[in-house]
């Protein structure tokens, strides 16, 4: 058991959070919750070790392993992908290497009565007591194993890792927590630029394999199909619920309608007291009454609402311009780099109105054919724009094209255009940027801002085809559900890219699968597409010869 003891958290005298205290067991997967800046990322480098609270303490038993997957991270580039991952097992291969040097001095020494040979001797048993309790493995095979699970293909095995994007270097390092099998996983959103494929069988692998489980994750359908338990860090303190995402959001509800009858009937007892003193403090004979009430004033610890956050995008797509009848007609489309053929005689159509979701494994060239529609690549085969289309594109890495060093009111100023320009701040305001958050640098903005921004920009002028790539990387969960609302609501053509089930389901009702070289196209929406994906990788394992 890790026990988290009183943990206080201060900066510059203002508290963060305090005195928080609870366990964590074995077969605990907890979802972290609460709103932005409510210190659920400190909280958990603090568990992790890897910052130190103002007060309190964590304490885990001497041999408990700790694992943790910050947000931003950087693997070093002095390795293959094996062997960054085989790094999960160098403490085990230290140790057997000791213990084979420590033997050697015991087979070439002669002072068998020495105190030296004599530690030598207890530092090899304890040694061999712990190298021989770790259960036996096949290191290569369970490296393969796990690499492969997260989306990696064998051919990337000797691949250096500077050749990978920060996105799957996360992956190598969620690789090496996994091969630890440590006594707990702290992961601080670790489904952002993962796709579908991966995250099922990242939620698979720790259902199934992990002892204890910490995780900050803004997807929904992640977070609930993995946790038991919901901790949520609310105004510098916890509450902790035996429950996963979804029925904690229904008991804090409840919750806080509790608490708002008990802060109503208390403030309307502290009315009648207050009444009462009013008009008795001048009469003689209600002295000692009013006296008394004071008194019983003063001893009223008021009660506390939690606070609601209230921040809200207020996101609407302008009408969409009518288009032609088909915006998107692609015949015999063929894309290679070089040898590598990404997809091969791919045909599709997306009629006006549509919204469909391309999905697939990362790598399988779902960004590409984006590319190929934006005229931005080239291709063989035939790609026909309907008449009067019209592409707003929101790209994969469209908050890290931002201009860093302009303020967030000039990144607007600059693309807005007629009278948009006199309503530069409400739109910003509409968009949570209020106050001195409209000259603050994009720099200095969160990954959430910084996509927030990026949105706004694609909303200044009218669109009807709307073209999403990753667009709920870093956003949070009621965020997404914001602008899940407004694409329902556009009546234009949707194309999303996009991981996210929970974000797909009701929005998408065409599915494009990419794989294998091919697109294939699915007349059904992200959940008949995963249902019939389970049953036709069943139906392929029945088939495959015994070996």
């Amino acid at each position: 058991m890790i026990s988290v003891d009183a943990v206080t958290v201060e900066f510059n005298g203002s508290a963060l959070f305090s005195d928080i205290t609870f366990n964590i067991n074995e077969n605990d997967r907890i979802a972290l919750m609460g709103k932005n800046g409510a210190g659920k990322s400190t909280l958990l480098k603090i568990i992790a070790g890897v910052s130190k609270p103002t007060r309190g303490k964590v304490s885990a038993p001497s041999d408990a392993i700790i694992s943790y997957l910050p947000q931003h991270l950087l693997t070093k580039d002095n390795a293959t992908v094996f062997e960054e991952a085989s790094k999960a097992f160098g403490k085990i291969l230290d140790m057997k290497k000791q213990m084979d040097e420590l033997n050697i001095q015991l087979e070439i020494r002669t002072d068998y009565e020495s105190d030296e040979y004599s530690k030598i001797i207890e530092q090899v048993s304890e040694l061999s007591e712990k190298y021989y309790s770790i259960e036996e493995i096949n290191y290569d095979e369970a490296i393969e194993k796990t690499l492969l699970g997260l989306g990696f293909l064998r051919s990337d095995f000797n691949r250096p890792t500077q050749e990978f994007s920060g996105g799957w270097r996360m992956r190598i390092e969620l690789a090496k927590i996994l091969l630890q099998k440590p006594d707990l996983i702290l992961l601080d959103e670790p489904t952002n630029h993962m796709d579908i494929e991966s995250i099922q069988w990242l939620e698979d692998f720790l259902i199934n394999n992990a002892k204890a489980v910490i995780v900050i994750s803004h997807d929904k359908t992640f977070v609930d199909n993995l946790t038991n338990r919901t901790i949520e860090v609310t105004m510098g303190r916890i509450y902790d619920y035996k429950t996963n995402y979804t029925h904690y959001l229904q008991l804090r509800k409840e919750r806080r309608e509790q608490q708002q009858k008990q802060f109503d009937d208390q403030q309307k007892q502290i009315a009648d007291i207050q009444q009462f003193i009013d008009r008795f403090k001048g009469t003689y004979s209600k002295t000692l009454q009013v006296q008394s009430r004071v008194k019983m004033l003063e001893k009223i610890e008021i009660i506390e609402v939690d606070e609601v956050d209230s921040s809200a995008l207020n996101l609407k797509f302008p009408p969409a311009p009518r288009s032609g009848n088909y915006p998107v007609i692609i015949e015999g489309l063929t894309k290679r780099y070089g040898e590598h053929i990404v997809f091969h005689d791919a045909s599709l159509t997306i009629a006006r109105g549509e919204k469909v979701a391309f999905v697939g494994k990362n790598g399988e060239g779902k960004s590409t054919l984006v590319k190929a529609i934006m005229g931005e690549i080239d291709y063989e085969g035939k790609m026909q724009l309907g008449h009067n289309a019209l592409i707003g594109y929101f790209a994969q890495n469209q908050a890290s094209l931002l201009d860093e060093d302009l303020t967030v009111f000039q990144t607007i100023e600059q693309v807005a255009e007629g009278d948009i320009r006199t309503k530069i701040r409400d739109l910003l305001g509409a968009f949570m940027f209020s106050g001195e958050a409209i000259d603050k640098k994009v720099k200095l903005l969160s990954g959430g801002e910084k996509t927030r921004l990026a949105m706004l920009k694609l909303l200044l002028q009218p669109v009807n085809l709307l073209i999403l790539d990753e667009p709920t990387n870093h956003l949070d969960i009621k965020t997404k559900d914001i602008l899940k609302d407004a694409l329902r609501a556009f009546d234009g053509t949707l194309i999303l890219v996009s991981h996210d089930r929970d974000f797909l389901d009701g929005l998408a009702n065409k599915v494009f699968e990419f794989g294998h070289k091919r697109i294939k196209e699915h007349f059904e929406d992200i959940n008949g597409f995963l249902r019939n994906k389970k049953l036709e990788n069943l139906k392929e394992i029945e088939r495959s010869p015994v070996t």
